[in-house]
Parts: C-alpha cells; sequence; structure tokens
C-alpha cells in the first residue's frame, strides 16, 4: 500500500494520482540510463583492417597518431605513404629524442596500427554550446533563485553556473564532431 499524500489515503501499489510528481529515485536513474546511451553510442568498432598499399588515400592529409613498438606515440599529420615508409610531420611527440617535431619519416615495418581523427563539420559544437547555455541559464537562474541569500551572490552563482554550461556544451559538442578510426595494417 502506498500513502497518497494530498489526502492522506492508502493505495494500492500499482495506482497513483494523476500529476503526482516523478520519485528522485527515478529521475536519478533515467539521467544514468540516458548517460549510459551517449557512452554507447560514442563506443568505437573493431579497427579497419588494410593492407600497406591501400593507406594513402585515407589517412593522406590527415591527423593521425601512431604508438610504435618501442613505446613512443607520435601524433601529427600524415604527408605521405612510400613503398618502405611512412612521412608525417609530427606535432606531438612522448620521445622528442627520437622523433621530434617537424617532418619524420616512420618505417614500415614500425607502423601495425594507426588512429586517424577527423572532424564531421560544427554542427555538433554549435548545437552543444546552445543547449549548454539553455541549460546553464534554467539551471543557474533556479539555484540561484533558491540559495542565494544576497543579489551578489545569486548573480555570482548564476553567472559561474550559466558559464560552465557555456563551456560544458561546446566540449561536449565537440567530442560529437570528431570521429576516430583505428587501421590495422595487415600484410
Amino acid at each position: 500500500m502506498v500513502r497518497d499524500l494530498q489526502e492522506g489515503k492508502l493505495l494500492p501499489e500499482g495506482q497513483q494520482r494523476q500529476g503526482q510528481m516523478i520519485s528522485p529515485f527515478r529521475a536519478i536513474a533515467l539521467v544514468l540510463l540516458m548517460c549510459a546511451g551517449q557512452v554507447l553510442v560514442l563506443a568505437e568498432s573493431r579497427p579497419l583492417e588494410l593492407k600497406w598499399g591501400e593507406l594513402s588515400p585515407i589517412i593522406g592529409g590527415q591527423r593521425i597518431q601512431l604508438v610504435l613498438p618501442e613505446g613512443t606515440a607520435i601524433k601529427g599529420e600524415a604527408i605521405t605513404v612510400r613503398e618502405e615508409s611512412h612521412v608525417m610531420d609530427v606535432r606531438g611527440t612522448s620521445n622528442a629524442n627520437a622523433y621530434p617535431k617537424g617532418s619524420a619519416t616512420i618505417p614500415r615495418a614500425s607502423v601495425t596500427l594507426i588512429q586517424v581523427e577527423r572532424r564531421r563539420g560544427s554542427w555538433g559544437r554549435k548545437l552543444g554550446t546552445v543547449m549548454g547555455v539553455l541549460s546553464g541559464l534554467v539551471l543557474g537562474g533556479y539555484v540561484a533563485a533558491v540559495t542565494a541569500d544576497s543579489a551578489g551572490a545569486g548573480i555570482a552563482t548564476f553567472l559561474g553556473i550559466a558559464s560552465a554550461g557555456t563551456v560544458g556544451g561546446y566540449y561536449v559538442g565537440k567530442r560529437v564532431d570528431k570521429q576516430v578510426t583505428l587501421i590495422k595494417i595487415v600484410p
């Protein structure tokens, strides 16, 4: 039996009054379920398997990341794929002595897995920023109205939450815009 708080009556377990608010536990469970769904959407699939000769049209001019057998991670732009090596413009490396910034030639035998990063436009950043602004304004206004004791504290709370919502929305949208493809080199 469930007690109806407005009228004080006991109701059977499955029966609720119309217009009754959702319980906090159900709301939290719903938000967690939505977050889990978003993580599953962004999950990565198996790597694309390509031969060395098929790489050039796919990675040419793209931002890539390699992890070499000795453990060095290299980020940069792919320039060209030659018969026995890969030429790239190194923009970041975990071993600056072996692969300094600038043009570098990576031997074919060292390349086994390539991570290609592409941008799919800017709609995610735009939508994320708009959603962040709107949610930040609503949440900031509510929190400031409920918790602030003075105008100064309310304004600071409102601006902080609204700004955080905007920045958070932008970075979520940026992540949505980024497409990462793993390429495994097969013999």
